[in-house]
């Protein structure tokens, strides 16, 4: 009998063309089988001096079950089925992602050359030049773009991905030492959870209520831990693996944007300051004269907390009266005076304290070699695409697109603002305004670093719950408000306060916002995607549609699908278009300078609005990458958006293209 449901068997599998895709349902059916059999055969038993006398407690390592969840924000509920691991699997998970397979690791020879939609990148592993994730139009419309359109797209992301990397290994050790002692230190996580507290002996509602709310909060807090624990661990499992490499590369594609990330997910130059330390240039340059200036300069600004926003000669003093500490800080990195971690970002900054005494204490250190990369960052650089596509001197002045001794810090004047709208607020009877109380507290906490990330952001279409959030994590790491309700309302005002000042100091910019807005609307209204051509040649096609249901019957539990409809999601299409439209532009900026700077024999990476070279050609790329701003913005490019606008409404309605009152020349 068994042979005959062999051969059976083997009749039905020959029937079937295997070269076929299987479709989502297939693959649905097949893996929850999988998974099936999984929780049917795996089993976990303690170790043995854990269960003393008794017999042994061997039990199910998975179980599955349906499980009713109710959203914080939501009156309703919804059935969920659930894998749910025993406690001894998630400890051993803890200790496992270091052993995890990584299938897109960084590359031991250069990608192969993107000359088609699925065609470049790595050798056998399946690589797309744009991260779909299953919008259907966009992938329809890269496929239908021609070779010469794409042609200045595929070329700046060979050129990315052509740039040679090493890892640091002095900066690895240090990490390692850190990390193997109990992290806590240089911005690394702390490797154990914070302990819940005990709950009250009281009947006091309010006191049972306090520690309910610290004990979601240490929830959380370990829940983040255990998530940061697995990246960095991770983070570290590369770079082990990659430090005897002579150099390795990092495949680029886009986001649907335009904008460019490696496609190794893990340790790479968009990362955290770790991965930033451990990574520098394979290929060495003399620093020469100018690379010996800007290496003094850059260490200044990775060591920031102001430093960062003098000249460039205060910057260049500031690392010179600091020798002492640089050179401490490279030869005894954790036994010395441990200047290095007082830096915003410290890994960093310790890798330019190596390289720069080992520069100063050579015979001649301009002769040098330095694989360090210098970085050059905008200033703000939302506002900084604003300004030059409104014409807007101000502005460009507040962002720093015009020239000065001394840099504009946009940040700094937003908390100017911030801080005066307190202090008046403070002043109120707090009967009157009960807004007063949350002035008077945080009237001295006020800073740029407080509202740098809603500045930073705000351009890029922040809600008030985002810019809250932010803010009240902020407040959190300052830990001058202990009570979790008190915490919330003060960041709820000082978030309101902030959106507030950026209003009242960048007009212009929130009038081009709203007027991208209304363009988006009038298309999106007629169920059209928003959709144009970047500067650079590529087509963007927004996703954002509203999702179906599809039921599908596996052996565990059905299982409900999101698909998208023909239907657009109206709203969404409107609120993202400014800071789509805005990405999109500062990817073509990154990628004509990358072309360029590759053109000109320099080493360039990018990082959206920070771009990377060696300290002696950081004086070229300045050059290069302000040329190709200018170039980019001679071009009529709300002109642009509004013919295309007309054209996209043009089949459906009779009306004039919307007029853009924020610029006379428009």
């Amino acid at each position: 009998m068994k042979k005959q449901k062999v051969q059976q068997l083997r009749r039905i599998v020959k029937g079937h063309d295997d070269s076929m895709p299987w479709g989502q349902e297939a693959h649905l059916k097949v893996g929850s089988r999988l998974i099936q059999l999984m929780i049917e055969s795996a089993y976990i038993q303690p170790p043995t001096d854990q269960i003393g006398d008794g017999p042994p407690d061997i039990r199910p390592a998975f179980v599955h079950t349906l499980k009713t969840i109710t959203k914080d924000t939501q009156k309703s509920s919804r059935r969920y089925g659930v894998i749910e691991c025993d406690p001894l699997v998630r400890k051993g998970l803890e200790k496992s992602a270091r052993h995890m397979v990584i299938p897109y690791l960084p590359m031991l020879v250069p990608p192969l050359n993107w000359t088609g939609y699925d065609q470049g990148a790595y050798f056998f592993l399946p690589s797309y030049v744009m991260r779909i994730h299953g919008a259907k139009q966009q992938r329809v419309a890269i496929k239908r773009a021609s070779r010469n359109q794409l042609e200045p797209v595929f070329k700046a992301l060979d050129t990315l991905g052509n740039t040679k990397w090493r890892v640091n290994k002095r900066i690895l050790a240090v990490i390692d030492r850190i990390w193997a002692s109990g992290g806590h230190l240089a911005g690394l996580v702390d490797r154990e959870d914070v302990h819940l507290p005990e709950e009250p002996q009281t009947e006091d509602e309010a006191e049972i209520q306090k520690w309910r709310w610290k004990v979601k909060s240490v929830k959380k807090d370990n829940s983040e831990r255990h998530s940061q624990r697995c990246d960095v661990e991770l983070k570290l499992a590369v770079a082990r693996k990659m430090k005897d490499e002579e150099g390795f590369y990092y495949p680029h594609n886009l986001d649907f944007r335009g904008r460019a990330y490696p496609m190794h997910p893990y340790l790479n130059h968009l990362g955290s300051d770790v991965c930033r330390g451990i990574l520098e240039f394979a290929e060495g340059r003399p620093l020469g004269k100018s690379g010996l200036r800007w290496l003094k300069i850059h260490l200044a600004n990775l060591y920031a907390g102001g430093v960062d926003k003098l000249s460039y000669d205060g910057r260049i003093s500031f690392t010179e009266n600091h020798l002492d500490d640089i050179f401490d800080s490279a030869d005894r990195p954790l036994e010395g005076q441990r200047w290095w971690l007082g830096a915003e970002d410290p890994f960093q900054c310790l890798a330019v304290c190596i390289n720069l005494s080992e520069a100063l204490r050579s015979p001649s250190p301009e002769t040098a070699i330095s694989h360090t990369p210098v970085h050059q960052d905008g200033s703000c650089n939302g506002l900084q695409h604003y300004a030059a596509l409104g014409r807007d001197k101000l502005g460009a002045a507040a962002v720093n697109l015009v020239g000065g001794g001394k840099p504009a810090d946009v940040y700094s004047g937003i908390a100017a603002r911030v801080l005066d709208i307190m202090r008046r607020d403070a002043e109120i009877d707090p009967e009157i305004n009960p807004n007063s109380m949350h002035a008077k507290l945080l009237v001295d906490q006020v800073d740029r670093k407080l509202v740098k990330q809603t500045v930073m952001t705000s351009v890029y279409g922040v809600t008030y719950i985002g810019a809250r959030d932010q803010i009240k994590r902020r407040l959190k790491e300052r830990c001058i408000i202990a009570d979790v309700p008190q915490l919330y309302s003060a960041a709820c005002y000082a978030a309101k306060t902030t959106l507030t000042a950026l209003e009242e100091m960048f007009e212009g910019a929130r009038g081009i916002m709203a007027w991208l807005g209304e363009c988006a609307k009038v298309i999106a209204s007629e169920n059209q995607p928003v959709q144009w051509t970047t500067p650079f040649g590529l087509p963007v096609v927004q996703p954002y549609r509203q999702l179906g249901r599809q039921l599908i019957k596996t052996s565990l539990q059905v299982l409900s699908l999101q698909r998208e409809t023909d239907k657009v999601m109206v709203r969404r299409q409107r609120t993202a278009f400014p800071p789509n439209f805005v990405h999109s532009l500062d990817g073509s900026h990154m990628m004509m300078t990358a072309v360029a700077c590759k053109e000109a024999g320099l080493n360039f990476a990018g990082v959206h609005d920070s771009y990377w070279t060696h300290a002696c050609d950081v004086n070229e790329m300045n050059r290069i990458l302000r040329d190709k701003f200018v170039e980019l913005y001679e071009t009529p490019i709300l002109e642009n958006v509004k013919y295309l606008i007309y054209m996209l409404i043009k089949p459906y309605i009779s009306r004039p293209p919307l007029e853009c009152n924020c610029f006379s020349w428009f």
